[in-house]
Order: C-alpha cells, then sequence, then structure tokens
C-alpha cells in the first residue's frame, strides 16, 4: 500500500518520458505505484501538486514534487543508490545526452509521430499540443515535412549505432558508455520506444541498417522491475496532506547568478515549452537544483523540485 515513503508517478502509459522514468524503475528494480492522469488539460488533480506545472511524468514521494525527467532521475539516484545508472563515464555525459535526446531528436519524433495519425489525431489533443509547443501539427503541413523528418531520424538513429560500434573494443559494446545500462541507455531508449508504439514500420527499415541498435534495443526491453501498484489521485494528495517535505535545512549557494535570498518569493518556468511559472518561496537553490515551498489547501505544505538547466527562475 503506497504511503509516503512511496515513489508515486503521475503519467499516462503512452507518454514516452513516462516511459523514459519506467524504464530506469525497472532498471533499478524499485517499487512503485502510479497515478493515471490525463493526456491535456485540464489536470485538476495534478496541478495542487505542482503549483501549474503540466508536464508528464512527475514523481511525489510524501509532500516532495519532482518535475522534469532530468530532476526525477537525479533524485531517484540520490535516494536509492543501489543498482545505480550513474556509472563511471556517466558523470555529467548522461545530461549532455538527455538534452540531445530531449530537446533535439524528441520533437522530430513528435512530428512524425503526430503526422503519421493525419487526419486521425484528435482535436482536442492536437490543439493541446500545439498550445503547449508552439509547432503547428496540422497534417497537412506535417505530411509535407515528413520526408525530411525521417531523414533526421534515422541520423539521430545512426548516432546509437556509431556509439555501439566504437565501444566493441573496449568492452562496453553492449551498452553505450559502461558495461551495464546506464542513464545514457535510458535515455536514448526513449525515442525509439516511442517509433515501436505508433511506426514500426518505420522504425524496422531503419534499424535494418542499425543491428547493435536492433539488439541493444532487445536489451533494454528485457529490464522487468517491479509492477506498480496504480492508486487514485485522492489517495496521492492525501499522502501529500499527511507527510512533511525532506528537506530540513533550507540553503542556497553562495554563488546564486541572481543574488537570490532564502525566503523570498520566486517564480520557475520551462526554458522551452509549457512555459507556465510556478510561484513559492525559495527553500534551496544550488547549481542543479531549486526548491520552491507552496502552500496549497488539499495538499498543505508541499515542496516542488526543479532542475536548473533548461528552466528560468526569476524573483518576485
Amino acid at each position: 500500500m503506497a504511503d509516503a515513503r512511496s515513489i508515486i508517478l503521475h503519467q499516462f502509459d503512452e507518454s514516452p518520458f513516462a516511459e523514459k522514468i519506467r524504464l530506469a524503475l525497472r532498471v533499478k528494480n524499485l517499487a512503485w505505484a502510479k497515478v493515471n492522469i490525463p493526456r491535456i488539460m485540464p489536470k485538476p488533480d495534478l496541478m495542487p501538486l505542482t503549483g501549474g506545472y503540466r508536464s508528464t511524468p512527475v514523481m511525489q514521494i510524501g509532500a516532495d514534487i519532482y518535475c522534469d525527467t532530468a530532476m526525477i532521475l537525479m533524485e531517484l539516484e540520490r535516494r536509492f543508490p543501489m543498482t545505480p545508472l550513474w556509472l563511471p563515464g556517466h558523470e555529467g555525459l548522461c545530461k549532455m545526452v538527455a538534452h540531445w535526446t530531449d530537446r533535439v531528436w524528441f520533437p522530430v519524433s513528435a512530428q512524425i509521430i503526430f503526422g503519421a495519425a493525419g487526419e486521425n489525431l484528435p482535436e482536442d489533443f492536437r490543439k493541446d499540443r500545439e498550445a503547449f509547443t508552439g509547432i503547428s501539427l496540422e497534417a497537412e503541413k506535417l505530411a509535407a515535412l515528413a520526408p525530411m523528418l525521417k531523414d533526421q531520424w534515422r541520423a539521430h538513429l545512426m548516432q546509437i549505432e556509431e556509439r555501439l560500434e566504437g565501444g566493441r573494443g573496449a568492452g562496453a559494446g553492449n551498452w553505450l558508455i559502461s558495461t551495464k545500462p546506464g542513464l545514457c541507455d535510458v535515455h536514448a531508449y526513449m525515442n525509439l520506444w516511442f517509433m515501436q508504439g505508433r511506426v514500426p514500420d518505420f522504425l524496422e527499415a531503419c534499424l535494418s541498417a542499425a543491428p547493435r541498435t536492433r539488439d541493444w534495443m532487445v536489451r533494454m526491453a528485457e529490464s522487468e522491475g517491479q509492477p506498480p501498484e496504480e492508486i487514485g489521485s485522492d489517495m496521492a494528495l492525501n499522502i501529500a496532506k499527511v507527510a512533511g517535505p525532506r528537506l530540513k535545512a533550507a540553503t542556497v549557494d553562495g554563488s546564486e547568478p541572481q543574488g537570490l535570498v532564502l525566503g523570498e518569493s520566486v517564480a520557475v518556468s520551462p526554458a522551452d515549452m509549457g512555459r507556465v511559472w510556478v510561484e513559492g518561496t525559495l527553500v534551496h537553490a544550488d547549481d542543479q537544483t531549486i526548491i520552491l515551498q507552496r502552500l496549497d489547501e488539499r495538499c498543505e505544505t508541499l515542496h516542488i523540485h526543479f532542475p536548473r538547466a533548461g528552466f528560468m527562475v526569476r524573483s518576485g
């Protein structure tokens, strides 16, 4: 039964970014619970936890809320160091790989998949994603772009093939960096998983020229882990209400570029898409993480955690 110590993932099954976290949980063999949330706005039972942040997934442990896959993965490694994903050679590099997979490769994947859906793409979903990304998802426009997008996508895929080929002499050819799967593998797998479930013929055509990547995908998919407990949003909100945030000693790095100080009102927003400012009281800031405290009538005191890279912070 899920409680204040449980990993709770607010997600929907079709989300590629949620799959990234699900894969990490499987590789680490961690117990977890899931709350299935709507694919599009409104998300009335998620907003009290995040203060307005809408992207999927969100991780909750008690009254601590972790936004963005980068933040979630950092916290999983901090709290659960057994079966580590930060392996030798992954330090820093895994975050650079995530920038490529999430901000460069993923938009290409999404446009190919939405374009393949054509007129079958639900209108409410199309409008929601256009508002979120600022990219037109009109069927005709995506159809015209499809050949060029597929050309780009294959080029990204072949970088994985090149890496697997290059690692063979070092004994790490089964995985991207190390002799075990790590965060670089978790990040790189997401786009292939997304394509496999929606445009499998195109993926298969690409993999015909990438046999090492095909084998790597099979090995990644073999990570089974523990099946999640499914809970309702009311239960998750109540867990947050009765729990207290984990942070006990508030700190701010003395080298803060904006001179942020403890206790001041700040706001945080993604820098690329879904720009909704989450406001709160600053309780922690360093070069990798910022934590806001918020009060909500349904959850009481919450600490909302964001990564610094890829997010904007402003005073007031």
